[in-house]
């Protein structure tokens, strides 16, 4: 039997670990969709806190905004039956729940299936935020991200500023900073 050195066992040991703690710190990230609920330094720190959502199915969208690097984190999260929850969406501190309309909530729903909306996600778009201090919004969708920020000289996405504008007029959520 031949007889490795300690040091050829190290290198594979640290590696073994390492990657343990990476998985771990990843897994230690997992988010909920069930409950958006803003908790200080997640997002701030450009990572979401762990109970804003990070994914939506068909028919969900989901509004998330904030004023600035130091701002709180804005939550709307609409369902595919027009039931919305919204917390701090306004800045105020307020957590709320309602209904959108029959007719609002069914032209939601073909909003969020509209093809341009796929066009408009970051991803897409190579989306950098380059403004400080201007209110980010973020919409998330089936079809993916879309963010923009409320500032000179940057347009909002037509398809996904179409659903803002909804989500602005039939909930408690800002349109503006």
């Amino acid at each position: 039997m031949v007889r490795r050195s300690r040091s050829r066992l190290l290198i594979p040991l640290i590696g073994t670990v390492l990657a343990t703690a990476l998985t771990a710190c990843s897994l230690g990230r997992a988010e909920s969709a069930e409950d958006p609920r803003p908790t200080p330094g997640g997002a701030a720190a450009g990572l979401p806190a762990p109970d804003v959502p990070t994914t939506v199915s068909a028919g969900q969208v989901a509004l998330l905004q904030k004023l600035g690097a130091d701002g709180p984190l804005r939550t709307l999260r609409v369902e595919p039956d027009g039931t919305w929850k919204c917390i701090d969406c306004a800045g105020d501190g307020v957590t709320s729940a309602g209904s959108l309309d029959p007719e609002q909530a069914s032209r939601l729903q073909q909003m969020l299936v509209d093809p341009r909306l796929a066009k408009e996600t970051d991803e897409a778009r190579r989306y950098r935020a380059t403004c400080i201090d201007s209110l980010t919004s973020s919409l998330l969708t089936a079809a993916g991200l879309v963010t923009w920020q409320d500032c000179p000289g940057e347009e909002r996405p037509p398809a996904a500023g179409e659903i803002l504008l909804l989500l602005t007029q039939a909930t408690p959520a800002e349109l503006e900073g």
